[in-house]
């Protein structure tokens, strides 16, 4: 049975960490409220625009549906989009499993390049084989510091660019998708080429008037759309590591709370033998000097 100085020392230890662990979770708490009204305001508008891009880009020929180029697939570009601190549970290890798992899966022969968002998914593709992509852009870990429209615009263009001169056949996003505090859902979802409506049927598609002329639309629209894409996996994940760090913070913080029960019942334990033992020890003297 350990003595009482180990366990007292475990029970301020555990302590300590419980009221850690209990701040991140407020914390976090309070971060989640402003980063879920945000991609809860930007969602309707980015799915209607995505759903007008698709439309319009069915109509496109090819010389004006550059972002709709379907070419063979032998160079891939992955945005990786993880967190730059941890203590947020499987929230960085499931976007880095699920882009790992796609690379081995869908693209075993094509020459994989990824650009991380996020300090966690850089320290772990930096350790693989594949290639970093548009190092001019430098390090993009800042932009969760003042998550914006216009701080992430620039990012988008440098991949419609990269993708229009055809560096890369297909660029995809990896991240978590919020749906609630405790519920993040990982996506693979394909930035470009821009994939038309599918439907069987090409009297369903929506029908748009377009004005100006659909070229000056398409100029605009299509290149907005794609920036507000990505903007919404920014906020989609922003909110989604606010959710899994308060998750996660409940979870250890419950556990602290079962782990001093439990240290407790070991200290009374403890000082309940070594009482006995003093007053034994006592008994014995006492007996020893009678005799």
């Amino acid at each position: 049975m350990p003595n009482l100085k180990e366990v007292r020392n475990r029970i301020t230890s555990v302590q300590s960490t419980q009221q850690i662990t209990s701040a991140m979770k407020m914390v976090s708490a309070a971060k989640l409220r402003r980063a879920q009204d945000a991609i809860t305001q930007m969602r309707p508008y980015a799915q209607k625009l995505r759903e007008i891009l698709e439309n319009l880009s069915a109509s496109l020929d090819s010389t004006e549906g550059v972002y709709s180029r379907q070419r063979e697939v032998k160079n891939v570009l992955f945005v990786v989009i993880t967190s730059n601190r941890g203590l947020c549970g499987g929230f960085n290890a499931n976007v880095i499993k699920r882009t790992t798992r796609a690379i081995r899966e869908n693209y075993p022969t094509a020459k994989v390049s990824y650009i991380t968002i996020g300090k966690k998914g850089g320290d772990f593709f930096r350790k693989t084989p594949y290639t970093a992509a548009l190092p001019e852009l430098g390090s993009l870990n800042v932009l969760f510091d003042k998550l914006t429209f216009v701080n992430t615009a620039p990012v988008a263009e440098a991949i419609m660019k990269a993708f229009a001169e055809g560096q890369y056949d297909k660029v995809l996003l990896v991240y978590n998708q919020f749906k609630n505090a405790a519920v993040q859902v990982t996506q693979a979802e394909q930035f470009l080429p821009v994939v038309p409506t599918a439907s069987a049927n090409a009297s369903s598609k929506t029908d748009y008037i377009f004005e100006p002329e659909k070229a000056e639309i398409v100029q605009d629209l299509i290149p907005r759309s794609l920036k507000t894409q990505l903007y919404k996996a920014l906020l989609d994940s922003h909110a989604s590591e606010h959710g899994a760090r308060m998750t996660a913070m409940h979870k250890a913080t419950d556990n602290a709370k079962e782990l001093l029960r439990s240290l407790r019942i070991s200290y009374n334990k403890a000082r309940q033998a070594a009482i006995t033992n003093e007053i034994l020890e006592i008994v014995g003297g006492a007996e020893a000097l009678k005799g």
